[in-house]
């Protein structure tokens, strides 16, 4: 898995797997009672795995995986995405989205000032301070990213280890 592009903020994957949705679905949901290093949590055909709360920091990541069954026999597609907390990835959007809003809404009121020949500057200036935070908000997040990179390995593996144990346990 490779998370060295610098665009995403939210990497995601995709794999085939020889078995039927149902089957990795129980193996996720029946790796809560040996494992105390992640919460492992099932919901219809979507498995959440994210650090304990004692573990977790604002920027500690989740595995949000969905396995679908496919038209084959015995083979399911699994779709993942790293994340923030969901709470976490919520206000920095809206931070995203009240930065555009007001970045729209300032450019309207400088191209009125400037259609009636009205001084326009501050609000070009604060326009350009709008921009340096949207900026600012994409290096945070990051920044973030970057922070919690040994952490999502460490997820990604975790999920691995569970198909390769389900692997063996399917030859036997």
């Amino acid at each position: 898995m490779s998370t060295t592009n610098t665009v995403v903020l939210r990497p995601r994957f995709k794999k085939n797997l020889p078995f039927h949705n149902e089957t990795i679905l129980k193996a996720f949901e029946n790796s809560n009672k040996d494992n105390i290093d992640f919460v492992v949590t099932r919901i219809d055909d979507h498995v959440f795995i994210k650090y304990p709360k004692a573990k977790q920091h604002f920027w500690s990541p989740q595995l949000h995986l969905e396995i679908n069954e496919q038209p084959e026999k015995d083979s399911c597609l699994l779709y993942g995405l790293f994340g923030p907390n969901p709470t976490v990835w919520s206000m920095f959007m809206f931070l995203h989205f009240m930065v555009g809003t007001l970045f729209l809404a300032i450019g309207v009121w400088a191209y009125s000032n400037w259609s009636i020949d009205n001084p326009y500057k501050v609000q070009l200036l604060i326009m350009g301070v709008l921009v340096l935070i949207w900026v600012a908000l994409y290096f945070i997040g990051s920044i973030g990213k970057y922070s919690s990179k040994e952490e999502m390995q460490a997820l990604y593996n975790f999920m691995n280890v569970l198909i390769e144990n389900e692997k063996i346990r399917d030859k036997k």
